[in-house]
């Protein structure tokens, strides 16, 4: 009943919001959002944040595959593989980034990429499980149950690993579940046989040491990600960064960083790894309190701290920039903040500071996401150099109240020795935001936050 509800609220998005989708050239519909729209799912493995920032095997491709486009990356995370598939069907995303397993039942719901790898179907059990450790397929009875993440994809190979024990087990399919939580129930006794991916067993077996991954279930498949099948020029862009990738090694490395790194018990372990708790850094209590007082999102205000300081106490820039914020000494000043501030004093300071600023900005920017924009550029390089630049907008026919591609465009072209040239040629002037991409990076960190932890 639930997955019907969402495919039925979907599919009247796609009727309102996305009705010429499937007329549009998948590229041309990706440039024209503005950025690739993915979907995966959350675990320390595939995507997930440690330390404040954005990690996982899936997510280090897929920002390497928009960077070889040149658009930014937005990501959708479900643990419900359903849902990414209604998703993808209905072109409400590009791309499924996943360790999708080819088989013809596949084939019917998207086309895959170029294979990105081969791995078997294990059955993780407890190593010298009672009553019972299941050495061979025969040892399965009619009284085991049988758990599975529930994959559409992978129902071929369920199939398979019923007919080899003559239906003989219960199999439970789960939803709205990761991976990585299954793997996490066996090692805790609260289920007893799981049906997994045998790379991806291997890798949690480093942290959980009673876990035993030797009965193979299905020898060899291939797997890959997945696109609508009306995406033929998305298809051919995915392979050809795909093989480019693999040239290089870059693909080897980033899933022997994931796949055959010890870190994942280091990750594990860490108070400040998203799946393991909710706490993105040690200030999250003053984070959320002090957010109240511009109306921002905790999360925004976390991101912002983090590309100042990475979260991390007594760092001091080139320039006399101090604390968790960044401040530089005579604004420290005036927002109340000296050298003996503590944690929660230069927060509070800093936020004072964005306040400030917010303040000095004229109401015309009425759009709540350009007016954060322009607070946070503000905050970089200083609130008369963005002012100067949204008057040279304004001159050259731009919306002086809009960021992208309008204030934006002349903060990071305008020139030091003549911020008003005689016509719009802004091209042949260096680029004076020194800091380009701090407003983009503090905006997609985030979305990332936003997918990863409460509000």
């Amino acid at each position: 009943m639930g997955l019907a509800l969402i495919g039925i609220a979907v599919y009247i998005t796609h009727k309102i919001y996305y009705h010429e989708e499937e007329q549009k050239d998948a590229i041309r519909r990706i440039r024209d959002r503005g950025y690739l729209l993915a979907l995966t799912d959350r675990n320390t493995l595939n995507y997930f944040l440690y330390r404040g920032e954005p990690a996982g095997f899936q997510l280090e491709l897929l920002k390497s595959f928009s960077d070889y486009l040149g658009v930014p990356l937005r990501i959708i995370a479900s643990e419900d593989i359903s849902k990414l598939y209604y998703y993808l069907y209905y072109n409400v995303a590009d791309v499924i980034a996943l360790n999708l397993p080819v088989s013809s039942e596949g084939r019917n719901m998207v086309h895959y990429t170029k294979i990105m790898g081969e791995t078997r179907l294990i059955l993780l059990q407890r190593k010298n499980h009672t009553p019972k450790f299941i050495k061979t397929l025969d040892d399965v009875t009619k009284g085991d149950t049988v758990h599975a993440r529930r994959n559409e994809f992978m129902s071929p190979y369920y199939r398979s690993f019923l007919k080899q024990t003559a239906r003989r087990p219960t199999l439970i399919e789960e939803p709205d579940i990761s991976q990585e939580g299954l793997i996490e129930n066996v090692a805790e006794g609260k289920i007893n046989y799981l049906l997994c991916p045998e790379n991806t067993a291997m890798v949690y077996k480093r942290y959980y040491m009673n876990l035993d991954a030797s009965l193979v279930v299905f020898p060899l498949y291939a797997y890959a990600w997945g696109v609508n099948h009306n995406s033929d020029t998305l298809l051919m862009k995915l392979d050809e960064w795909l093989a480019e990738s693999k040239r290089s090694g870059e693909f080897k490395k980033t899933y022997l960083d994931y796949f055959a790194n010890q870190k994942i018990v280091t990750n594990m372990r860490s108070d400040y790894v998203t799946l393991r708790g909710d706490q993105l850094s040690p200030f999250d209590k003053e984070l959320r309190e002090l957010s109240l007082k511009i109306h921002w999102d905790w999360r925004l205000l976390a991101s912002l701290v983090y590309e100042e300081s990475n979260f991390r106490m007594g760092q001091v820039s080139s320039k006399s920039a101090s604390g968790l914020m960044q401040l530089m000494p005579e604004t420290a000043v005036k927002m109340g903040m000296d050298s003996i501030a503590t944690p929660a004093q230069q927060l509070a300071a800093g936020v004072r500071y964005l306040k400030h600023l917010d303040q000095q900005l004229p109401d015309e920017i009425s759009n709540p996401k350009d007016r954060i924009k322009f607070i946070l550029a503000s905050y970089n390089v200083g609130i008369g150099r963005v002012l100067l630049a949204r008057e040279k907008a304004k001159k050259f026919g731009k919306d002086p109240n809009r960021w992208d591609k309008n204030v934006e465009y002349y903060l990071l072209r305008r020139s030091k020795n003549d911020p008003y040239a005689k016509v719009d040629t802004v091209g042949d002037y260096s680029v004076d935001y020194t800091e380009e991409g701090f407003v983009d990076d503090i905006i997609n960190r985030y979305y990332h936050y936003r997918n990863n932890i409460p509000q």
